[in-house]
């Protein structure tokens, strides 16, 4: 119990040090320095390179320069609405990774307009640093469930003793909040993330706006996908293609993850079906 309460701790630390609406964190010090180089953690330097080389993998598909547009659609407030069209254009004017640079331990933005938001990773990069924790502490065998990032390690004993992979479910589209699933990947070892279209959104004049944005529109992307799912060995990487494949759309998002060592992605697209890289069929099970 010690050991647990410890790992929820240092989600609390993460958390406090990358997200942009905490008032003192690394991503907010940085937004709010107009412009001036900003000392920040290791961790959040290390998040930064990472999401870079994302950005650059998927020709910008992936994009944390994007938090101006984030704080306009507002997904998670109370009342999010469609923001005005030339807000919108002004908000990406302010856009683009060459926006954000690192020198030594210091960064800042070159257009001090530009707002980081590091949602689309941060969250893998904790589940991975909780899995070390626990690691390190000599857990031989557990889960890390935070939603759309599990993390799974050293398989599941049966009654024999034989180590067996985990289930984990992947979440059926068209029926958000009822439990119902698609199906289930089978691993031992390694992160699953699914970013789909059901779970932050809202309607407006009898139309649907989800929370993944296209960094080339400024609106939600739409690209005939409802999910994503990567599973890769760290979650901070699955965190950043997820998004980035459903940004691509099916065709270049397959290319994309085709040319990723261990690595693999199934996509569910609006018409209910199923796609598969070259390794995801076999640990993938369709629930019928």
């Amino acid at each position: 119990e010690k050991i647990i309460s410890e790992a929820f701790l240092l989600c609390t630390d993460y958390e406090h040090l990358l997200s942009r609406t905490f008032e003192g964190s690394d991503i907010w010090e940085i937004n709010h320095s107009g412009g001036v180089p900003f000392p920040a953690d290791a961790e959040t330097l290390e998040l930064l390179e990472l999401a870079l080389y994302y950005g650059d993998l998927s020709g910008g598909s992936f994009d944390v320069t994007l938090g101006r547009l984030s704080e306009m659609w507002d997904f998670t407030g109370e009342t999010p609405s469609v923001p005005d069209e030339e807000e919108i254009r002004e908000a990406l004017s302010h856009t683009g990774s060459e926006n954000i640079v690192i020198s030594g331990d210091e960064v800042y933005l070159k257009d001090s307009s530009a707002h980081l938001d590091l949602g689309g990773i941060a969250k893998g990069l904790a589940a991975d640093k909780v899995k070390e924790f626990l690691v390190d502490r000599g857990i031989s065998s557990g889960i890390i469930n935070f939603g759309g990032n599990v993390v799974v390690f050293g398989g599941k004993t049966d009654e024999k003793g034989k180590s067996l992979p985990f289930d984990i479910g992947v979440a059926a589209p068209k029926n958000p909040g009822s439990g119902k699933i698609a199906g289930y990947l089978s691993l031992k070892d390694g992160s699953v993330v699914t970013s789909g279209n059901y779970e932050r959104y809202f309607e407006e004049n009898g139309q649907r706006y989800h929370h993944i944005l296209n960094p080339k529109t400024g609106y939600p992307a739409e690209t005939g996908i409802d999910s994503v799912t990567i599973v890769s060995e760290r979650s901070a990487d699955g965190d950043a293609l997820s998004t980035a494949c459903f940004v691509l759309g099916l065709e270049k998002g397959i290319d994309l993850i085709e040319n990723i060592p261990d690595t693999e992605a199934v996509f569910i697209t609006d018409d209910g079906q199923f796609h598969f890289t070259s390794g995801a069929e076999e640990l993938f099970t369709i629930t019928k």
